[in-house]
């Protein structure tokens, strides 16, 4: 590739300034957007400075020495629960109010659960890999809630109620009246120090960082991979000085005022006064047409004058030999080498170094770097303005994952949106809109009309119960491979159409499915249409018979298979053999809580599995030890065993069998509650 065609037209060359000017409103390079913090820093306060470091006095806004603590009223977002919208167990809204449950420690459905634990759900055949993995920080958020508290407060304290397995909070982040997100702690020491292992109940209260502007939003992300099983949180407490909202005005102007880039502290310092307009968004373009010189001419001489000294001593100094050598720059290098080495550098980076000349700017805005997105990352920063910048640059996209943007506040508009797809979207193969709030119907029409590359779709937890979102242009769709639609209610017939016009699908994930999809009719399609699907997802979807079980077995390549609070018959009869003779691919089988599970079908997973890795068994009564020992004994390639309230064995039947197979076994006997 020529170093010609590597860089962008003409108009997008003359744009270069304008651009990063816009982008840097939207990410900030240095780690900081309209003052906040994207991470946590090393220093103990955080505060809104004005040029010259001048703290703001937010004391004077607030309720004097009125110090108030209160619990999350409403839930206004999150990204997964093991419960069901329909149910009051396991939910998110559980999270809300006072502790139900604290200080007792153990399973209750009283509280607030989500969907995984540990590490296996990365082990699994259907596992995802990250677009664009140099995006991913160091400790990836796999969950979020968003909370809701009734008054603004200047946050100082935070308490965590963790009624069963604590450890899985990595960050709290705050929504502040000046519209920014602030990260108030991280845990940095997330895979370093030792694993929470007592028993017992955890108030947790990590150290938050002090800021100087009023919230009453509060997000936690949770990382489950060094779990030893699901998290539950039974309440949050926020404390902190009462904020009072008739000065809220009051405060963003003097925040607006006190807020100063760069440029204008250099600007203050010098007491230079440029001729402005009444009209303020034109000042910084009136200053460049017509201040700019006399800022420039104010550069001290005796300085400039150093400068040539100091060069014209460097040049004396040199040797004649090494004068002769010639100067090998970047520019000299060849550009697809250049384009490799940029290639590693994440999203912020490549706008970063993009700002430093004219040639490492078109070298970071070539459309090879931007052939996948992942903002998923950069969720609390990504949005309209972002999207359109990225839109000039993403001319080849094949990838995007737009997971968690736009969720809570929606800062991505549904037109902006729709126009990235229409310019954008046809070259797609992947897209992930994971928990995306900006989607309406005119967006899901686009996708369905524009994406028709697409071998990859996943819109987890994108439409509540009723359904919010027509997908019925979705049916264009004919090249999948992978489909997601955990959490998402859609339209029976319109599932079954999509099945139908997808004969490659391998990975299928109905969870959560709305109770108005008969799990029978979409196994029969699956088993007529999808005979290539590799692992298959139908926990807690609505009902699926023995019958239904046994058409499945038409799809021998089945490798992953979750029937969890599905499979509720109360006799399988022959169903599960006939599955298990015909897919004898199968490393991971989750049978949760399926009730009409005996002791003749652990005989049949026992010699019918022989690659078997994962087995979930949770909650199923009846069965006698000698068939677990049998399973232990006969899949030898068995590393996760789940027999939590499982009956007819004890603790030390389970230390013994952990020893002697050396396999990962949950236990948990006496539930509180059962799930």
């Amino acid at each position: 590739m020529s170093q010609s065609s590597a860089t962008n037209s003409e108009d997008d060359s003359k744009t270069a300034n304008n651009e990063s000017v816009a982008v840097d409103s939207v990410i900030d390079f240095k780690g900081k957007h309209f003052g906040l913090e994207s991470t946590s820093q090393d220093s103990d306060d955080y505060l809104v400075s004005g040029s010259e470091g001048t703290m703001i006095d937010v004391e004077r806004f607030c309720h004097a020495d009125y110090r108030i603590e209160q619990y999350a009223h409403s839930v206004l977002d999150f990204s997964s629960q093991y419960g069901i919208d329909l149910s009051i167990s396991y939910t998110a809204p559980n999270i809300t109010g006072r502790p139900s449950k604290y200080p007792e420690y153990g399973d209750f459905p009283q509280t607030f659960a989500m969907r995984t634990y540990g590490a296996w759900w990365d082990r699994a055949p259907s596992r995802l890999k990250e677009i664009q993995p140099q995006n991913v920080s160091e400790i990836p958020a796999e969950d979020f809630i968003v909370l809701y508290f009734e008054d603004y407060i200047i946050p100082d304290e935070i308490a965590i109620f963790e009624t069963y397995n604590p450890g899985a909070v990595i960050r709290v982040w705050a929504y502040t009246i000046a519209k920014t997100w602030i990260c108030l702690w991280e845990d940095k020491e997330f895979y370093t120090k030792p694993i929470y292992s007592p028993s017992r109940a955890r108030r947790f209260t990590p150290p938050l960082k002090r800021i100087q502007l009023p919230t009453k939003t509060i997000r936690l992300e949770f990382n489950h991979q060094r779990l030893h099983y699901y998290t539950e949180i039974d309440a949050v407490l926020l404390s902190g000085k009462k904020f009072n909202t008739r000065n809220m005005q009051h405060l963003l102007d003097y925040y607006e005022r006190q807020r100063k880039g760069s440029i204008l502290c250099k600007l203050q310092n010098m007491k230079f006064r440029p001729i402005c307009r009444d009209n303020y968004q034109n000042r910084l373009q009136h200053f460049l047409m017509h201040d700019l010189d006399k800022f420039i001419s104010v550069l001290s001489d005796v300085q400039i004058q150093s400068m040539q000294r100091q060069q014209q001593q460097q040049l004396q100094s040199s040797n004649t030999d090494e004068m002769k050598i010639s100067k090998i720059g970047l520019k000299n290098m060849p550009f697809e080498i250049m384009l490799k080495i940029f290639s590693y550098l994440d999203l912020k980076s490549l706008f970063r170094v993009g700002a430093v000349s004219r040639f490492l700017y078109d070298v970071s805005t070539h459309p090879l770097l931007y052939s996948e997105l992942n903002l998923k990352p950069y969720w609390h920063l990504a949005s309209t303005e972002l999207l359109s910048t990225l839109a000039k640059r993403a001319t080849i996209l094949k990838k995007l994952d737009m997971s968690w943007c736009g969720c809570t506040v929606q800062t991505i508009s549904p037109t902006e949106f729709k126009k990235f797809i229409q310019q954008r979207g046809d070259s797609l193969t992947h897209l992930r809109l994971n928990s995306t709030k900006f989607l309406n119907a005119s967006c899901i029409d686009t996708l369905g009309i524009v994406c028709d590359n697409l071998k990859e779709l996943s819109l987890r937890n994108c439409s509540p119960s009723p359904p919010l979102l027509n997908f019925s242009c979705l049916a264009n769709l004919k090249n999948l491979e992978r489909l997601d639609l955990f959490q998402t209610v859609i339209e029976s017939d319109l599932l079954l159409t999509m099945l139908e016009n997808n004969p490659k699908l391998k990975h299928l994930n109905l969870a959560f499915c709305s109770v108005a999809v008969n799990m029978d009719d979409v196994a029969q399609h699956i088993a007529k249409y999808n005979k290539q699907l590799i692992s298959l997802d139908m926990w807690k979807a609505h009902f699926l018979s023995a019958q239904g079980l046994l058409v499945l077995s038409n799809c021998h390549n089945l490798e992953e298979i979750d029937f969890g609070w599905c499979l509720r018959e109360a006799s399988l009869g022959d169903s599960l053999r006939e599955f298990l003779t015909q897919c004898t691919k199968l490393k991971k089988l989750f049978l949760a809580a399926v009730r009409g599970l005996t002791d003749r079908d652990l005989e049949y997973i026992a010699n019918l599995c022989p690659n078997l890795e994962q087995l979930d068994l949770m909650g199923v009564l009846g069965i006698s030890k000698e068939r677990y020992i049998d399973i232990l004994q006969k899949c030898a390639k068995l590393q996760l065993l789940d027999l939590c309230f499982c009956d007819n064995i004890m603790d030390y039947d389970v230390a013994l069998w952990s020893r002697t197979f050396k396999v990962d076994i949950k236990s948990c006997q006496v539930p509180n509650d059962f799930r």
